[in-house]
């Protein structure tokens, strides 16, 4: 989603900001409902990797045995966390990508009448993802504990909440320990973004150019609602498949003191690190590891990001 020539010249920058953070939090909030109880799966199917023995079979199982044992509360456990989350990760992102079009346009002295390159939009969302990676850590570190909690937990036990997991986080190590499993975050965010972006701009013009040779008119920039769902499935999908390996990685570390707790016996501990968690998981596996519950995260992306693009590019046309 290249941002529209006519609402860079006639909005401020302050209104295309505003613009930007609103409807990407609300389509990221949308978006976030639907897809939550496909994205616990593929938490508790990554988080079991470096487990000696497996919890799920594979990811319709993990929601059968979920719905089966926690019931909807367990489908939807740890919600809040990346509901925020997801506001905050598309607000920044569309936000931070459209200011960078603006950066590269003035760099390069591309006029708003000429489209920006594939290329140039990858390198704007590249760096709109590695922005948003910084937020979006202590927020997917809260909701992969949450997510993995009814594992271990008795069915009696009082399960903490998304304040109380963030409070026990700082306490034990400290406010440098909300960025565990950064690394992963940064390389899915920063490549997955550039692929989300560029995949969705590709699509975008094939679909208007096929348009414009049937119906013989000029060409346009504005998507049909069914436009900007396909061009989005597709961006979904490449956005989780390029990266899916980091990932993994991150989620078997951010869940690591609740699944494979310091001390246990018999247990395969990996260290702490991007590296050395992801060197684990592969001798554990192997690819089939670190490409763990990819398959249900796919399939999930493909109408999520649809959402996401139809609710932003319908709200960017109604209030152009």
């Amino acid at each position: 989603m290249e941002a529209s020539p006519d609402a860079l010249s006639r909005d401020s920058p302050a209104v295309r900001a505003v613009k930007d953070i609103s409807f990407g939090s609300i389509a990221g909030m949308v978006s976030k409902v639907f897809e939550h109880p496909f994205d616990l799966t593929k938490v508790r199917l990554q988080a079991q990797v470096l487990d000696s023995s497996a919890r799920f079979s594979g990811p319709l199982d993990c929601l059968t045995k979920t719905w089966k044992y926690e019931g909807i509360r367990g489908l939807y456990r740890g919600l809040p966390a990346p509901i925020v989350g997801a506001m905050a990760e598309n607000a920044s992102l569309f936000l931070v990508y459209g200011e960078l079009q603006s950066v590269i346009r003035k760099f390069t002295g591309r006029p708003l009448s000429v489209e920006p390159s594939l290329s140039q939009l990858a390198l704007a969302a590249a760096g709109a993802g590695m922005v948003t990676s910084f937020l979006l850590t202590p927020i997917e570190l809260v909701k992969c504990k949450m997510q993995v909690q009814m594992l271990v937990a008795s069915p009696t036990a009082s399960l903490p909440g998304p304040i109380s997991v963030l409070t026990s986080v700082i306490r034990d190590t400290g406010l440098r320990g909300m960025w565990l499993g950064h690394t992963g975050t940064l390389l899915r965010e920063t490549g997955g973004t550039a692929a989300w972006f560029s995949t969705k701009e590709f699509v975008a013009r094939l679909l208007l150019a096929r348009r414009q040779n049937e119906e013989g008119v000029t060409r346009s920039r504005q998507l049909k609602a069914w436009e900007s769902a396909v061009s989005g499935a597709c961006a979904g999908a490449m956005f989780n498949f390029t990266m899916f390996p980091a990932d993994t990685v991150k989620s078997a570390m951010q869940t690591e003191e609740e699944l494979r707790p310091k001390g246990k016996v018999g247990e395969m501990i990996p260290k702490s690190t991007f590296l050395g968690t992801a060197k684990a998981m592969y001798k554990a596996q192997g690819i089939k590891g670190l490409y763990a519950g990819c398959g249900i995260t796919v399939a999930r992306s493909i109408p999520s990001s649809a959402i996401i693009f139809l609710i932003y590019d319908g709200l960017s046309r109604h209030f152009a």
